[in-house]
């Protein structure tokens, strides 16, 4: 297993970390259990959120009497310092530690900077002068943001989507935070779940200096990734045909599933109808052809064309014409015109 360090922060890890934003949906038994085994397996860098509704209290659970042992980063959503610190002090509760190894601004739609008018980015100082936070982190959505955080020199760490599907634009990205010293944090190396070869991802990543975030919430996806620990991924060709493939059946619009355009105003699960053409093909289940299923695309036809999913998305989807499309392909599917 390759081992990175992230850039300046000196924070230095396997690179194969646990993603804790599922665990919000299984009990506090089943977290605590995932943790520790992930823990006990090789991993030891552990992210979430205050966005993630319990996940960090399971993660408090979890590392009780352990916090020297582990790297923990969070996050706050805050768009006011009187936010950013009352995040910040329920986070440090919650997880049962006096500091957070990174601490981020979560999904930010600007480049927060000394002297700005907000506060935020002092407020992050003060946090790391106080010794509850040790290294300034941020996340982003939107490649044009996250080009400009890189460039501001004012950040340790970048969390952006990273997977075989990058583009050149996203490649020179990590190739830049590299330069300018930023550890990287991968996500969406799944691609929201469209991507279903692990070795594929893993072997992907090793080409690169960062670190993948995989979001785990089974004990089978679990033992997928400590798997590593044991027998290393390799790029062989058989894999890069695999990448070149799934490429191919992916390229254009398509939805990553993250949720951010979420809610809606009709009550539409955008995050999965949006995507539903490349979920029943790619990760197949008779649950997406039953009726629950069938009436939540339903759904679809309800739009009122509001726009709002629209405008949040971060990577500039055309929401309300995918979702359409999905339907329509999901209708001609179930009438068995189309067959998967």
């Amino acid at each position: 297993m390759k081992t990175i360090t992230l850039g300046k922060t000196g924070i230095t890890t396997p690179q194969n970390a646990f993603g804790a934003l599922p665990i919000q949906r299984v009990s506090m038994e089943v977290a605590v259990r995932l943790l520790r085994g992930a823990y006990e397996g090789g991993m030891t860098f552990f992210d979430t959120a205050r966005a993630y509704s319990d996940s960090e209290l399971k993660l408090g659970e979890a590392f009780d009497g352990m916090r020297d042992k582990v790297y923990i980063s969070s996050k706050t959503m805050a768009k006011t310092p009187e936010k950013f610190w009352e995040d910040l002090e329920t986070t440090l509760k919650n997880l049962r530690t006096d500091y957070l190894d990174i601490y981020q601004f979560h999904c930010v739609n600007q480049c927060y900077r000394p002297g700005d008018g907000t506060g935020m980015y002092e407020a992050m100082l003060e946090a790391k002068e106080q010794g509850k936070i040790r290294h300034i982190g941020i996340t982003a959505h939107l490649i044009g943001v996250a080009e400009e955080i890189v460039e501001s020199g004012l950040y340790e760490t970048l969390q952006f989507p990273f997977s075989y599907l990058a583009s050149d634009r996203e490649i020179r990205l990590v190739r830049d935070a590299e330069k300018a010293g930023m550890g990287y944090l991968a996500m969406k190396g799944l691609c929201g779940g469209l991507l279903t070869n692990s070795e594929a991802c893993m072997a992907f990543m090793k080409d690169y200096n960062v670190l993948p975030i995989w979001g785990i919430q089974r004990e089978s996806e679990l033992a997928e990734w400590l798997a590593f620990f044991e027998k290393d991924a390799e790029m062989t060709d058989e894999i890069r045909s695999i990448i070149e493939k799934d490429k191919e059946d992916l390229s254009g619009d398509f939805c990553r599933g993250c949720g951010y355009c979420m809610p809606c105003t009709v009550g539409i699960q955008i995050n999965n109808c949006a995507r539903m053409s490349q979920l029943i093909r790619r990760a197949p289940s008779a649950n997406f052809l039953g009726e629950e299923w069938q009436g939540l695309m339903g759904k679809i036809e309800e739009c009122v064309d509001c726009g709002l999913c629209k405008s949040r998305c971060p990577y500039g989807l055309d929401t309300p014409n995918l979702l359409r499309k999905n339907y329509e392909d999901y209708k001609n599917i179930i009438a068995g015109r189309t067959r998967i």
